[in-house]
């Protein structure tokens, strides 16, 4: 038996995305500053002085590849504590909280910080670089390359 009387589809309404990105956006940012502090104390107390964080993303799928941290210029290996992050999902107007070892805690925030500023980062093509977390500072720079395919066309009739 065919239903003949469908469930009429949902309309995309714009100004509701719109509403709901800003506030996603707004939690995204307040939540931010708690993370690094928690982050950068804890790798501050094991005496690191920097974490480079390098990814990479093609194909629909992408990944950090490693995290390196170091003392000055030696090498040191990450602290095994935990710490505990704060985490937003779309949509969903609370702040939920998970404890991490630190290493899993620098990937989810680097993941976050790629989402936030580059969405879709790992798509097509995908995109490569690396995060700079300088403990001194309490700075995470992203560097990041974008990988394009291009064509070229012309048309010659003779």
């Amino acid at each position: 038996m065919s239903d003949n009387n469908p469930t009429p589809s949902r309309t995309f309404d714009a100004n509701d995305f719109l509403e709901k990105d800003r506030a996603f956006t707004a939690l995204s940012e307040s939540i931010r500053p708690t993370n690094k502090t928690a982050l950068f104390d804890a790798l501050a107390a094991a005496g690191i002085t920097s974490i480079l964080v390098h990814f990479d993303g093609s194909g629909d799928s992408g990944q950090i590849e490693d995290i390196d941290a170091t003392a000055g210029d030696e090498p040191r290996d990450l602290p095994s504590g935990e710490i505990e992050i704060a985490h937003v999902r779309w949509g969903d107007p609370d702040i939920a909280r998970t404890t991490l070892s630190v290493r899993d805690a620098i990937e989810s925030l680097a993941y976050d910080f790629l989402e936030q500023a580059h969405g879709g980062w790992e798509n097509n093509e995908g995109a490569y670089g690396e995060f700079t977390f300088d403990v001194a500072q309490r700075t995470i720079t992203l560097d990041y390359n974008a990988r394009v395919e291009t064509s070229e066309y012309s048309q010659h009739i003779f």
